[in-house]
């Protein structure tokens, strides 16, 4: 087969079918878009599961191809020096790193021109073999810790009320995404005075030429010939530089208060893995000291796991206690209504994905069911759900009813596929340490009882160092129409007058 410019996917899985519907959304405003998969299924079943499974597609053509991506003759008819990029999928077997690690060392082996670089995006399980990753991919694999990543995720989005929903719209390709941007008009005038000079777009951080990507840079940071800025855009086509600064903010309706609060909370986790200890960590980064964590697990299940009932974190302290996780009578007896937020973890390494799937589905609905018929419980609820069709079963109906599952993962795959400098920033995004995407009272910046343009909202947030990205709206937070009142990357003339209840999202150290 002769291709260019074309995407291959190499290995077959439920991630698949996600990372195609993202990447034909990524090409709609191209003619010529393909995608190539190599799988280890017979090439006719893999070509109906995909029009049965990714309905829509246009402008995409979608080649399957049988084979064994670790054959190297198997890759010389993919014509893998001229594609756009390559992701390989993790497969489902005892030691998927290991396979991972064989296809790059396969790509590489394939005979290709001198000077041929490629883009390949790639998934790691265990953080412990990233060292030899590197060593093998080089500067051509993007590689993605998804461990690491799943355990950041949860304890961001079950410590921040509708982050959750901030991270899918930026992950997919049905909404907003981060691009960057790079215009002569930018160069020599700092960080800071470029923030308003986008009306439809918010400005998140900058590369200097040569370095990693840099979320909230210090706002006198001089943007200079080669640096290239990253910002929120709905397409590559749909950013919008004004010729100059716009200056219609509003003085009198910006506050500069300071935000005062110790985050002692209370959290409960309900399940056991080998990444529960991670998740606990970087929860424990965002909790206040004398905050409680108790964690109820079958012990018969998860005795054998030496982290279980031996954990010391700095802020939390950690109870540890038996108990079936899907039984009614034992979460009634819990007094649910303590607890800031609930944390299901899948029992994946002890059970099958389908029976362990089964077992956070009932205690989810368990949970969603004791919170509607009593309303002083009011806790938010992070899940991790392995297989995608299981996934759309439990999706739920609040912004704070959060499913992590490979669908997340395979969104961010699709984001680097198509622009590798996403993955630092993301990278980013999702480290404790360094500017996060928070959501804090709009009081801290704008009088609430004032009708306020973006602009001036993101004058406030510049003066203290922060980047704003949007609102969240409390009159609209139960309503999916309206996204549950999340408003990412606002037109920034339009005019909105925010309540006490309301908040602004920004990037900022938290």
């Amino acid at each position: 087969m002769i291709e260019n410019g074309h995407t291959v996917i190499l290995g077959w899985n439920d991630q698949v079918f996600t990372i195609v519907e993202e990447l034909c959304r990524a090409n709609n405003n191209q003619t010529n878009g393909c995608i190539v998969i190599m799988g280890d299924e017979n090439k006719s079943l893999m070509e109906q599961q995909v029009r049965e499974r990714v309905p829509g597609i246009s402008h995409t053509r979608i080649v399957c191809r049988t084979g064994s991506p670790m054959d190297v003759s198997s890759l010389a008819i993919l014509s893998l020096a001229s594609a756009k990029s390559i992701i390989i999928l993790s497969p489902d077997n005892d030691d998927p790193d290991a396979d991972v690690l064989k296809i790059v060392l396969a790509i590489k082996r394939a005979p290709v021109s001198p000077g041929t670089k490629y883009h390949i995006v790639a998934q790691l399980r265990n953080s412990i073999n990233s060292t030899i990753a590197q060593v093998v991919g080089g500067d051509e694999v993007e590689w993605l810790l998804t461990e690491d990543i799943v355990a950041k995720v949860v304890a961001q989005t079950c410590h921040k009320s509708g982050l959750s929903l901030i991270y899918t719209d930026l992950m997919d390709f049905s909404g907003d995404e981060i691009y960057f941007f790079t215009h002569p008009d930018l160069e020599g005038k700092t960080f800071g005075e470029i923030l308003n000079l986008f009306e439809k777009n918010a400005v998140m951080g900058i590369q200097k030429l040569g370095q990693a990507p840099q979320l909230n840079p210090p706002m006198g940071t001089l943007i200079e010939d080669g640096d290239q800025i990253f910002l929120i855009a709905e397409d590559d086509d749909m950013i919008y530089l004004s010729g100059e600064p716009v200056d219609i903010t509003d003085p009198a309706a910006i506050q500069n208060n300071n935000e005062v609060s110790e985050n002692i909370e209370t959290v409960l986790v309900l399940g056991w893995n080998r990444h529960a200890a991670k998740i606990l960590r970087e929860l424990d980064n965002y909790l206040g000291t004398k905050s409680s964590i108790l964690v109820i697990a079958n012990i018969e299940l998860v005795k054998q796991d030496a982290s279980w009932g031996d954990l010391k974190l700095e802020n939390s302290e950690v109870l540890f206690r038996n108990g079936i996780t899907t039984e009614r009578q034992m979460l009634d007896a819990l007094d649910l209504s303590k607890f800031n937020h609930i944390i299901i973890l899948s029992y994946n390494d002890y059970l099958t994905k389908q029976v362990a799937d089964s077992k956070t589905l009932i205690t989810l609905l368990h949970l969603r069911d004791i919170s509607a018929r009593r309303p002083q419980c009011s806790y938010s609820i992070v899940s991790e759900i392995l297989d995608i069709r299981n996934r759309n079963l439990a999706e739920g109906s609040s912004a704070d009813d959060f499913i992590v599952s490979d669908k997340m993962i395979s969104l961010l795959v699709s984001q680097v596929s198509e622009n590798k400098a996403v993955n630092a920033v993301f990278a980013d995004i999702f480290d404790a340490e360094g500017s996060e995407i928070c959501l804090k009272p709009a009081s801290l910046y704008i009088r609430p009882d004032h009708p306020v343009s973006f602009y001036s909202i993101v004058e406030s947030a510049r003066q203290k160092g922060q980047l704003a990205l949007g609102y969240r709206l409390a009159a609209n937070a139960t309503n999916s129409e309206k996204s549950y009142g999340i408003v990412l990357n606002p037109i920034k003339s339009s005019v909105v007058q925010f309540t006490e209840a309301d908040t602004i999202i920004v990037l900022a150290e938290d």
